[in-house]
């Protein structure tokens, strides 16, 4: 049998725990013995990321940016029970996939995959609901903090004029947690273009929903 011959390289980006078994079987009894597999390799395990000081995933999200197709399997997020767990580990390591979707300044997109002998549990489900995400930002890039007395925590943003503007984020009278996210326009722009050019190449209807009720400022 021909193999598919591969003109270019995709990046493949290796995983945590029982997914590298379950790619590595993929690869041998579904895509090796018919395609001429071809791929840019990285290493997006735990212990080698660590190894890397997550140097790694940064360059696999670049090789992705070059290339413009990537497999990617399912990582490890340490928390603290993973730093017990993996007691080499140098720091909580951020999420991959945040790393990956920051530098790519992704839109990730849910779709389902329709199979005739699977029924929706909704009945009156004709067609496919996409789910879109912006995955920029937000709670991947957030910072956070944890305090043990009372006092007032302000958020500041200082403008390249010189220009100040402040808010109280809250006055607390004892131990507290604290957390600020942030996202930036042109982001959100790219995430609004992507959503209505998936849109129209899948020929679906676009809805948006956003919680500016609460979140006046930051959804609106």
């Amino acid at each position: 049998m021909n193999k598919i011959p591969m003109t270019t390289p995709l990046v493949e980006m290796d995983g945590d725990e029982m997914t590298r078994v379950l790619w590595q079987m993929i690869k041998d009894k579904l895509i090796l013995p018919f395609v001429d597999l071809k791929t840019e390799y990285y290493d997006l395990g735990l212990l080698h990321r660590n190894e890397t000081r997550d140097q790694v995933t940064v360059d696999a999200a670049h090789a992705t940016r070059r290339l413009g197709v990537a497999v990617k399997c399912a990582t490890i997020t340490p928390n603290r029970q993973r730093m017990i767990e993996y007691p080499q580990l140098k720091q909580q390591w951020k999420s991959p996939n945040g790393t990956i979707r920051s530098i790519m300044d992704g839109t990730v997109f849910r779709t389902p995959i329709v199979i005739d002998s699977v029924k929706p549990v909704v009945k009156t489900w004709k067609k496919p609901i996409t789910v879109a995400r912006h995955a920029y930002g937000d709670v991947y890039k957030a910072v956070d903090m944890k305090t043990e007395e009372p006092g007032e925590c302000t958020m500041t943003f200082k403008g390249v004029s010189g220009k100040e503007t402040s808010v109280v984020v809250q006055n607390v009278d004892g131990p507290a947690v604290f957390q600020g996210m942030h996202n930036k326009s042109a982001s959100i722009r790219s995430f609004a273009r992507a959503c209505f050019q998936f849109a129209i190449d899948q020929k679906q209807d676009l809805w948006f929903s956003t919680k500016d009720t609460i979140a006046k400022i930051y959804d609106s």
